[in-house]
């Protein structure tokens, strides 16, 4: 049998080639979605504020569901959770798509099922971060997380392009059902995991189990002061969802130029998942804070509108930044937060990391009418830059070791 590169060894268990290949496959429709979803609102006659609010409408119910997704996946089937909610997702995409093909689609149409998708994202990303320990062994977990990153890259770089085209030559909606079709594969991968079952935890009040998470996520600074970057640096990222296609409306030619610059940010996530499979930070989170800093460079370059290709180059390394970032994360947080409670711990996570996401995409619009849409730009990046400096300054950020105190084999609390 030929051996497997130590990076790829989480490939040799049934389990996680099943969990990547249904998120492989589900994450090419979500990106085409980045695309599609602006620029539907557009055809049918939508404002830039629209635009805005639509894509926001997607995440607000996230928010709200999120932290209720994380008890539950502590709770119950992690797996059970996660195919309910791509099946959730298939519905919302399968009847937006058919509107919008069919010509009737209005903003608030796409708005409402948007928000569906959204919610039921809310359940599955939880029970997914909290799944994946039960499915390879801890010093496979960097591996594995880049893995997975890999095929949100892949999906990154050839989701947009594929969604650009089909824009261009058939409208949005085509894209929208090749995306509810990608939460069908998924859902199927899903119930063909063979999961061991879990101990059942003592009955308890949903109240009690939502504390208990709290008190796990606040009791570890490293974990609430990342969050909180996160949830700034989601707003200002918001300014690039939201004007970026408008730049490229006016000033590149449209979808395809866009889905061209968002193609090469995948690229760039793709590379960096790569490499983050191999490297070893010892301290992992100084290491993910300066990796993600990079994100803000497209904002500066769209600022100046250069030509298409130097927008690209730094939408490529804002890429590989953030894939390193996320997939090391991920890692320090499997690692060091105890399994029982490791879903509920993301769901904060999600929680804070996005609850400022939906004001950033409905922001960033006003925002650029009031003082244009460079200077908007302009503010956002040097906002971002500030935000990175003063992450740096916290110590727990720049001292957490890459691995967990031996005394628990799931981790334990790190303060």
């Amino acid at each position: 049998m030929v051996r497997l590169p130590e990076n790829l060894d989480p490939l040799r268990t049934r389990e996680f080639r099943l969990l990547f290949s249904g998120q492989a496959v589900s994450v090419l429709g979500d990106r085409m979605v980045a695309v599609a979803l602006a620029f539907a609102v557009l055809e049918i006659g939508g404002s830039v504020s629209d635009v805005g609010l639509v894509l926001a409408a997607g995440t607000f119910p996230l928010l709200v569901t999120v932290l209720v997704g994380g008890v539950v996946a502590d709770r119950a089937s992690r797996r059970a959770v996660m195919v309910v909610a791509d099946l959730l997702r298939v519905v919302s995409q399968g009847a937006m798509a058919a509107l919008l093909i069919a010509g009737v689609a209005e903003v608030w149409m796409l708005a409402l099922l948007a928000g569906v998708a959204g919610a039921a994202t809310g359940f599955f990303g939880p029970a997914s971060t909290g799944l994946l320990p039960e499915v390879v062994l801890v010093e496979q977990l960097q591996p594995a997380n880049a893995l997975r990153a890999s095929a949100v890259s892949t999906g990154e770089i050839l989701g947009p392009a594929v969604a650009g085209v089909l824009v261009a030559a058939a409208g949005a909606g085509w894209a929208i059902a090749i995306d509810a079709m990608t939460f069908a594969v998924s859902a199927a991968c899903l119930v063909m995991l063979r999961i061991p079952a879990r101990v059942a935890a003592q009955p308890r009040s949903f109240v009690a189990d939502l504390r208990e998470g709290w008190v796990a996520f606040r009791s570890r600074r490293w974990v609430w002061t990342f969050v909180a970057y996160f949830a700034i640096v989601n707003l200002l990222w918001g300014a690039w969802g939201t004007l970026g296609p408008i730049v490229a409306e006016r000033d590149f030619g449209g979808a395809a130029a866009w889905g061209t610059v968002l193609a090469a940010m995948g690229v760039g996530a793709l590379a960096g998942s790569l490499l983050a499979a191999r490297v070893k930070p010892s301290r992992p989170l100084l290491f993910v804070a300066l990796a993600d800093g990079l994100f803000a460079l497209p904002l500066a370059f769209l600022a100046v509108t250069p030509p298409v290709p130097l927008i690209a180059c730094a939408a490529l390394l804002s890429g590989a930044g953030m894939a390193l970032a996320i997939s090391v994360w991920e890692s320090t947080l499997q690692r060091h937060v105890p399994g029982e409670s490791l879903s509920r711990v993301s769901s904060y996570d999600w929680f804070g990391s996005l609850a400022f996401y939906p004001l950033g995409l409905a922001v960033w619009g006003p925002v650029a009418a009031a003082i244009g849409i460079s200077a908007s730009l302009w503010l956002a990046f040097g906002l971002a830059a500030a935000a990175t400096l003063a992450l740096l300054s916290v110590p727990d950020i720049r001292h957490l070791p890459a691995a967990a105190p031996p005394a628990s084999p799931a981790g334990s609390p790190t303060s």
